[in-house]
């Protein structure tokens, strides 16, 4: 078992000089590191212990911790601490992407992306790589086929289970389509219930932006709908859909993309009753959902109008571009046609892959681990944020900030992205005509070290203490 050195023994090592006190702190741990007063595996004390032996913020320790785990003079681990490195363990890690923002071949993070979620690797990457040398042995759809329905069933049927508790009505696998992520199952929706030459889509007034996106690409209009606290406005829904006989209305009910926010029972029941009166086909992103959903989907509430949409993206692996949408029920015919006749089905392989992984049981316990992993680096933004209108759930892996007086959302993204933070401004979530508020979207990177993700949120709390008016110039 590792030492575990006191905060009391760090108190004693000297901290004088220049610089700022992050600095000085790592660099009276580097100063025992290079004596012998601290060894390999040696465990650094918590960072609030230590902040408070030192009469300093834990802000200021974690960033001394970051400075270390990024020279790789210590090893941060999520539940475990931080502790000193041993130089005969290190390697030099394969370079890799976070969003496509590469990661240095020396191991440190060239930029803290926030922008989209990123998962760690509890094992699945493991897992995956095991069930890909299966399939590679021996591919139960061959590898000289084009793909087709009835090769397919047992990928579907895998859906079915991995769905299996998803309030969605009677489900069977013909009702199935799998598609290359959760934005390629929103295009397949609408590309099946979208007709005339001048079709129209409803959107919430803050939206995932892949719903914009698919809709400009299938030349549709797309109308932004009023929103309160639990979501669209059933009145001002209507109002719309008959104004522009509108077809489709797009949302996120379980999880609000950007919002965290959440639609309950009977405001789902108020929207449906409006689509019904005046035939709109509702379309349901899921792909967020991390946790147990909170009340029934639309197709569950409304099986002859609800499409259902979601993907492994935030649960497993956005690598592998596993998603899968699901027709009302009975109504698969064309949700496969649209999507044979764009690009035939997904590779044959990857649908071997597909069957495997969402069967395997120890999927299931990843899933579990993954979001249990997040947790800790929710709680660190929490604290470091709660302070402020910040918008947030512990199975969701990222976070609505509102800004406070003298910041609007673009200069503080600059700011923030001057500190090597990069976030997402709330201008990403409207159409071009629409007003954003003054509001983030900072997104969950566990691929971070845990102190490295918090030295960013105490970082984020300094600028949003400071706007601009009272930073000195």
């Amino acid at each position: 078992m590792p030492d575990t050195i006191s905060a009391d023994q760090i108190v004693a090592l000297p901290q004088a000089g220049p610089g700022p006190k992050y600095k000085r702190v790592a660099d009276a741990l580097r100063t025992a590191i290079a004596s012998g007063a601290l060894s390999p595996g040696d465990k650094l004390p918590p960072v609030r212990e230590l902040a408070w032996s030192l009469g300093i913020t834990p802000g200021t320790v974690a960033r001394a911790y970051t400075l270390l785990v990024n020279a790789r003079e210590a090893v941060a681990e999520v539940g475990r601490g931080t502790f000193v490195a041993d130089p005969k363990r290190l390697r030099d890690p394969d370079p890799i992407e976070v969003d496509g923002v590469p990661h240095g071949s020396d191991g440190r993070i060239s930029d803290i992306n926030l922008i989209s979620p990123a998962l760690p690797n509890v094992g699945q990457a493991r897992l995956i790589r095991q069930l890909m040398g299966e399939v590679a042995q021996n591919p139960p759809s061959g590898l000289m086929h084009y793909p087709n329905r009835r090769a397919f069933r047992p990928a579907r049927e895998a859906v079915v289970r991995w769905l299996r508790g998803t309030p969605l009505g009677p489900l069977e696998e013909n009702d199935i389509v799998l598609s290359h992520g959760g934005q390629n199952g929103i295009g397949l929706v609408l590309q099946t219930v979208l007709t005339g030459p001048s079709p129209v889509i409803l959107v919430e007034e803050l939206a995932y932006s892949g719903f914009r996106r698919a809709a400009e690409l299938l030349r549709a209009k797309v109308v932004a709908v009023p929103m309160d606290a639990q979501g669209v406005r059933p009145d001002a829904l209507e109002q719309l859909a008959r104004t522009h006989a509108a077809q489709v209305f797009c949302t996120s009910p379980e999880v609000h993309n950007p919002t965290t926010g959440f639609t309950p029972l009977e405001r789902r029941r108020e929207i449906v009753d409006v689509a019904r009166r005046c035939d709109l086909q509702v379309l349901e992103d899921d792909c967020y959902r991390m946790g147990t959903a909170r009340a029934p989907t639309y197709r569950m509430l409304a099986n002859e109008r609800g499409w259902y949409v979601s993907s492994i993206s935030k649960v497993l692996t956005p690598a592998l571009r596993i998603g899968y949408a699901v027709a009302p029920h009975g109504q698969g015919a064309g949700l496969r046609r649209a999507a044979e006749h764009g690009f035939f089905g997904l590779a044959t392989p990857l649908a071997d892959l597909t069957t495997r992984l969402l069967t395997d049981p120890r999927a299931d316990d990843l899933v579990d681990q993954v979001i249990a992993y997040m947790r800790p680096y929710i709680r660190a933004a929490v604290n470091a944020l709660g302070q402020f209108d910040l918008g947030w759930r512990e199975d969701v892996p990222f976070f609505w900030l509102k800004l406070p007086s003298g910041w609007r959302a673009s200069a503080f993204c600059q700011a923030a992205e001057s500190l090597n933070i990069k976030i997402r401004p709330a201008e990403d979530f409207v159409g071009r005509e629409g007003r954003a508020p003054h509001a983030v979207r900072i997104a969950v990177n566990a691929q971070l070290p845990l102190a490295q993700f918090e030295t960013a949120m105490h970082e984020l709390r300094d600028l949003l203490q400071h706007p601009p008016e009272q930073i000195s110039v």
